[in-house]
């Protein structure tokens, strides 16, 4: 089994929160660990910058605070918490002392390595790394990759039917299509300096139906049938891709190509298949 992470991405009501409790459950009984929200590399990417380490000023204890404020979930997240807090606190004292170094990235591949330490298999879920995902692969460069893909009306109806206290939410439908396709791009321009077998695009129907398990066992390399049994099947809508604006029908037409890639258009031309 290989020990590089496994990142479950996905723009926003496309399934992956379900999806990474599953994950998590499989992960664990493996003896690893899949963290649900953990959102560390996207604290870093934002807390842990060459200008934080010129300052000598990790401010480790507002990370903590933005993990705990919406607290990561799953199996096994108190003993990764606590592994977390550990590394981080242990690098700001570093860094205040002058003794990190000066490279920011190689400090946070440091700290995601320790909060993740002896573990057979690792990952994690959160809908902002999609905005991140250069800096990701800087950070972890052995990582590999699960999109998960839904259609962008059932996403964006979803996104409008979504309570709580989301300041960014959208408010209209096509607002909410434009969101779901801004976010989606960042993968078509990113996945082709991943090479094949790195990265896997699955879509929510077929996840829900059963039909992608044995692709995603022998990506992940762990035995997942058992807990992707337990999510449920959705009736897809007919007649959706007639009311689709251009933009967001050219993403989802590219990101179906990516799902099948007997049929898909070559890894070289998924950056420039959405354009038109």
């Amino acid at each position: 089994m290989s020990p590089s992470p496994v990142f479950l991405l996905g723009g926003q009501r496309c399934g992956t929160t379900a999806f990474a409790h599953a994950l998590n459950l499989a992960f664990h009984d493996a003896g690893g660990h899949f963290t649900v929200n953990g959102k560390l590399p996207y604290l870093l990417s934002r807390w842990l910058t060459p200008q934080d380490l010129s300052d000598r000023h990790l401010r480790a204890d507002e990370i903590l605070h933005a993990l705990d404020r919406r607290p990561p979930d799953g199996v096994g997240v108190d003993r990764w918490r606590a592994r977390v807090e550990e590394s981080l606190r242990t690098a700001a004292r570093e860094v205040a002392e002058g003794s990190a170094g000066d490279d920011a990235t190689a400090l946070a591949r440091r700290i995601l390595a320790q909060s993740n330490l002896d573990l057979p298999c690792w990952g994690d879920k959160y809908n902002e790394y999609l905005l991140h995902l250069p800096w990701l692969n800087a950070a972890l460069p052995d990582a590999r990759y699960v999109m998960l893909v839904r259609h962008p009306l059932e996403a964006a109806r979803s996104m409008l039917r979504w309570t709580g206290d989301r300041p960014w939410l959208p408010v209209t439908e096509e607002s909410a299509l434009a969101k779901w396709a801004a976010w989606n791009r960042h993968w078509l321009d990113f996945a082709p300096a991943i090479p094949a077998d790195r990265r896997l695009v699955i879509e929510y129907q077929a996840l829900c139906q059963g039909e992608e398990s044995r692709r995603l066992e022998e990506f992940t390399g762990v035995d997942l049938r058992a807990h992707l049994s337990g999510l449920t099947p959705r009736a897809p809508v007919a007649g959706l891709d007639a009311g689709l604006p251009p933009a967001a029908a050219a993403v989802w037409q590219a990101l179906r190509q990516a799902s099948h890639p007997d049929d898909a258009a070559p890894a070289s031309d998924l950056s420039t298949t959405h354009q038109g």
